[in-house]
């Protein structure tokens, strides 16, 4: 499981610049990292299938 601090990490370097748009495999990339991040903050560490 990676740390909070990797997490945010790989979620700032998705974008290039703030008005760049992700396209829709970052957005899912994304969308998981900040589930990934989430479980993290509260304390659920059970893996992901």
């Amino acid at each position: 499981m990676r740390s909070a601090e990797e997490l945010n990490a790989a979620i700032r370097a998705l974008w290039s610049h703030p008005q760049v748009p992700l396209t829709s495999v970052q957005r899912e990339e994304y969308a998981r990292l900040c589930a990934e991040l989430v479980a993290i903050q509260r304390g659920d560490v059970t893996a992901a299938a």
